[in-house]
């Protein structure tokens, strides 16, 4: 007599893997995406801090050079090597076709200026705030 053994995988075992592949993947997608959220965070917030540094440094140049301190001109932080010495950095919650890297005149922090995204800059007082309306960047 010859027994054959036919080695591979039972249709049990195979809906069993499927279904372990299905639970570790419930639970790698939504941490996945907080990852993600909060790396656009990260990208937002640093964005934002190397405006607010070129924006406080060229105010503190005006009070030394001038005697009086004056806030950049909106036209200024538009321009490479007047504010900033790159170019504006993109907002990371606004969509390619939006503008991110570009700057509006804004007056209150979550009020959305226009249709464009970018950033949202008050020449009066120096505030610069991401123009987009995604709960929590306006608080920063």
């Amino acid at each position: 007599m010859r027994i054959s053994r036919n080695s591979g995988f039972t249709l049990i075992e195979l809906v069993i893997i499927i279904v372990v592949l299905g639970i570790l993947a419930a639970i790698a997608v939504p941490k996945y995406q907080d990852i993600t959220s909060d790396a656009r965070e990260a990208s937002c917030r640093n964005a934002l801090g190397a405006l607010r540094s070129g924006v406080t440094i060229w105010y503190a140049n005006a009070a030394v050079k001038t005697g009086a301190a004056t806030w950049p001109p909106i036209d200024s932080l538009r321009k490479t090597d007047a504010v900033m010495a790159q170019s504006i950095p993109g907002n990371p919650y606004c969509a390619k076709t939006a503008a991110p890297d570009s700057i509006v005149t804004g007056m209150t922090k979550g009020v959305v200026v226009g249709a464009r995204g970018g950033w949202a800059y008050n020449p009066t007082t120096g505030e610069i705030w991401p123009n987009t309306n995604t709960v929590g960047e306006n608080s920063w």
